[in-house]
């Protein structure tokens, strides 16, 4: 259909089947605050808003806002970067250090990690808050020469992620862009002091189409809102050139007195997951630490284990949500061990289970348990049904409680090649399993009828 720059019009647009089956993506970030790496460590975001909104502010745990940390005095951060690289040493002064690193980055390698990782889209941070641009825009920054980095990273990757089968998307901090802005954020209320004047609609604007046009982009991943403007023409435009295109929920408009909501493909929720099926397509976001942007102070017990990764996309899936799962590489663009090995790790699980993650849809209900206490989650894709379960069980059989199947039912764990024993107990099922069942940190039952 053509799409006209009216609400009701961008409203009709549905969510591609691309991104119902594709499940996993990956999210980078990566910029000048890959330089110093710095943030507090120990809290995840719950915790650290807990705290309240101003010492969350000041003791932010992402690394990637290392600039609005900087600039409230008494932070921990300015304190880093003062006994670091001294007072007068300014945040744009990173910018010659930052784009030193980048010559030894290999965009194929870091695609093809993405790809071992089973990911299928692919969402790069093109501009995060400081207003750093990850690509040479015919519209530069107004207010700072060559802030920009050196090397196109926008287009190296997305030809690499490409070239491997994955899909591109990005994302671009609409309404914050703190060289526009010089105040830092402290309070609730100052998010809506954001970058909304006619030079700056016009410059984020342009940077839209920018991505749009030149890179090609199938996810339009706007962050914290956009400034006053009609976003229904960038919206209309995009949808008509790419009709399996994507617009994420961040696009909020501000304005002097309200801030209006925007029709949205698919939801955003960060660090967070939900305890039932949402009938609105979702994507959780998160770092694989406790920060987006690599903190080089995070150590393993900040990280989650490839095991609690595992367990945690497939309760996602299990609830019609995709993992936007956050890489921040080191500023040569390295990788980190522990952000690797969990990459690799889910990887690795997929090659044998992904056939009861990709392509499914959730069942008429997410989860149950085991008689034994071992968490089940299921999805289904066509005539089959996967029961997941969360763990290695002890036993030479399990009993997943309040399942029933048809009696002409076949039952078979993925990556073993017998059909299994079943009985049907009530509304519980009872499977025998295999003698050589290997541990891992789920298994997957195919259930045909």
């Amino acid at each position: 259909m053509k799409y006209e720059a009216n609400k009701d019009s961008i409203s009709k647009h549905e969510v591609p089947e691309w991104f119902h089956n594709a499940k996993l993506g990956i999210f980078i970030h990566w910029g000048l605050y890959s330089v110093p790496a710095f943030s507090n460590t120990g809290l995840d975001l719950t915790e650290s808003e807990k705290r309240g909104v101003e010492e969350h502010f000041k003791n932010n745990p992402y690394a990637e806002w290392y600039l609005n940390t900087l600039r409230i005095s008494g932070s921990t951060t300015e304190k880093y970067h003062h006994d670091t690289y001294g007072k007068d040493f300014s945040y744009d002064d990173f910018v010659p250090m930052f784009n030193e690193e980048i010559k030894k980055w290999n965009p194929d390698e870091m695609a093809e990690t993405f790809k071992k990782a089973g990911a299928k889209y692919i969402v790069l941070v093109t501009k995060h808050h400081d207003g750093f641009l990850l690509w040479h825009s015919k519209y530069p920054n107004p207010n700072k020469e060559n802030y920009c980095a050196s090397r196109d990273i926008v287009g190296e990757l997305s030809d690499a992620v490409r070239k491997k089968g994955m899909i591109m998307g990005h994302y671009y901090s609409g309404v914050l862009d703190w060289s526009f802005t010089p105040e830092p954020i402290i309070t609730a209320k100052d998010f809506l002091r954001g970058s909304t004047s006619p030079e700056y609609i016009e410059y984020a604007t342009n940077h839209w189409y920018e991505l749009i046009d030149k890179y090609e982009t199938m996810i339009l991943w706007n962050d914290i809102g956009y400034p006053p403007t009609n976003i229904y023409e960038i919206f209309a435009y995009f949808y008509n050139k790419r009709p399996d295109g994507l617009i994420n929920d961040r696009w909020r408009i501000y304005g002097s007195s309200e801030i209006k909501r925007i029709p949205a493909d698919f939801i955003t929720p960060e660090y967070h997951l939900y305890k039932r099926i949402k009938k609105m397509k979702w994507e959780t976001c998160r770092g694989i630490g406790n920060s987006f942007g690599y903190n080089k102070f995070e150590t393993e017990k900040d990280y989650l284990k490839p095991e609690e990764l595992i367990r945690m996309f497939v309760d996602i899936v299990s609830k019609n949500g995709n993992l936007l799962l956050n890489i921040g590489p080191m500023a040569d663009g390295t990788i980190p061990e522990p952000q690797m090995k969990c990459l690799l790790g889910l990887g690795k699980w997929l090659e044998v289970n992904g056939e009861a993650i990709f392509g499914t849809r959730p069942w008429k209900k997410p989860q149950s348990k085991t008689m034994d206490g071992i968490e089940v989650r299921y999805t289904q894709k066509d005539n089959i049904l996967y029961a997941i379960i969360l763990d290695t069980p002890k036993s030479k059989e399990i009993t997943i409680q309040k399942l029933s199947i048809e009696e002409n039912s076949t039952i078979q764990l993925i990556g073993y090649d017998k059909e299994l024993k079943w009985t049907q107990t009530e509304e519980d099922l009872k499977i025998e399993l295999p003698d050589d069942i290997e541990e891992a940190p789920a298994h997957s039952f195919k259930i045909s009828s």
